[in-house]
């Protein structure tokens, strides 16, 4: 199917790497309104530059994949979608839960699909910890506790993280746009396919570090949020994020006969293990972390980065959905629940605010080989 990227900063560099393990995917070209970027980018991977974002959406190009700046993203993804182009956008849908709606809304009033990041749901991590939970290896699960913290991100040499080619990591804008929203859905896109549509959260966010130490000035960002998010199913989840409290991606869930976790929700062969709580004789006991043997083996990506996620594997279900005419399993209803959580959290203030989840989905299909 063809592809072409719309933004070719700093993360189009791992798409491009992960596409190599889909060859039904063809990357046709990009587009980017800085012309130096473009002009790399393209260069750099022998690619077609399109001349502007009309002639690619004038091309037969089928789906666009949206790569810009997150406050961009709604409005990329409406041009796409009203020149009857399937799209897959880079996280958020839209920065505010009305242009999310009107961007949901349009594709399915089109009959066109619209999937998005992050796609960590249908890694080997995520999938064998959804199994597991289905087959009940640890019982009624209460609650789970999840970990986005990524240390004192302003303190580090951030100017130097640059991607394969070159292309310098977004400061500014992962600064500006903050914590909540560059990295909460992270766990947030796993949980409601594991226990069902959340209907409540309450949470806070706040900037604990004002002064990111920048040569230039930075629009406030919350750098610290806390959240704990109700499932219809009565499972809770309390979730953090932050750029202060040292580097800490781990999720636990708890059940009445066990633990299950992983260390790492950026690599999609991270370790599930298992800890069971077994009654002896007046006491419980519990037993040893046990690694539990993975669904499928997780693919090995060769790139710079400080994690191992498949960036392009959303892009490949998205098009074996339309291939095969069936709902995609990361479908514009499941991608607005968790556009809705993200921003129910990134705007609790740091006075905090507890907020009704009004959206909903058809339940989510796990892979084939992880059932």
């Amino acid at each position: 199917m063809r592809i072409a990227f719309v933004g070719t900063g700093y993360v189009a560099d791992y798409y491009h790497r992960t596409l190599q393990s889909y060859p039904q995917l063809q990357l046709v070209g990009a587009w980017d309104n800085r012309p130096e970027a473009l002009s790399h980018f393209c260069s750099a991977h022998s690619l077609r530059p399109f001349s502007s974002y009309a002639e690619l959406l004038d091309s037969d190009v089928e789906i666009v994949v949206n790569l810009t700046n997150p406050e961009s993203h709604a409005a990329v993804t409406t041009q796409a979608l009203l020149a009857g182009k399937h799209v897959y956008s880079e996280k958020p849908l839209g920065v505010e839960m009305d242009e999310a709606r009107a961007v949901a809304a349009l594709a399915q009033e089109k009959g066109l699909y619209l999937s998005g990041a992050p796609c960590s749901l249908l890694g080997e991590s995520a999938q064998t910890l959804w199994r597991e939970l289905r087959r009940g290896r640890i019982g009624q699960v209460y609650c789970a506790y999840a970990e986005m913290d990524d240390g004192l991100v302003h303190t580090m040499p951030y100017k130097g993280w640059l991607s394969e080619t070159g292309i310098p990591w977004p400061w500014k804008n992962e600064f500006e746009t903050g914590c909540t929203l560059e990295h909460a859905g992270y766990y947030l896109a796993w949980f409601p396919a594991f226990f069902g549509p959340a209907v409540h959260v309450t949470a806070m966010s706040t900037t604990l570090i004002h002064d990111k130490q920048t040569e230039q000035p930075l629009a406030p960002a919350a750098d610290l949020s806390v959240a704990m998010v109700t499932f219809a199913s009565g499972v809770v989840v309390r979730l953090t994020c932050s750029i202060v409290a040292e580097h800490d991606h781990q999720l636990r869930i708890f059940g009445e006969g066990g633990t299950l976790s992983i260390a790492d929700s950026w690599f999609y062969g991270s370790p599930v293990k298992v800890q069971k709580t077994l009654n002896v004789r007046r006491r419980q006991v519990k037993t040893p972390h046990l690694p539990v043997k993975l669904a499928a083996k997780a693919r090995k990506h060769k790139y710079r980065g400080s994690q191992q996620m498949d960036f392009a594997r959303g892009i490949a279900e998205l098009a074996d959905a339309i291939t095969e005419r069936r709902r995609c399993r990361i479908d514009s209803d499941y991608m607005l629940h968790v556009n809705e959580l993200v921003l129910a959290i990134h705007h609790a203030g740091s006075t905090g605010a507890s907020l009704a989840i009004t959206s909903t989905f058809e339940p989510v299909e796990p892979m084939d080989w992880a059932r």
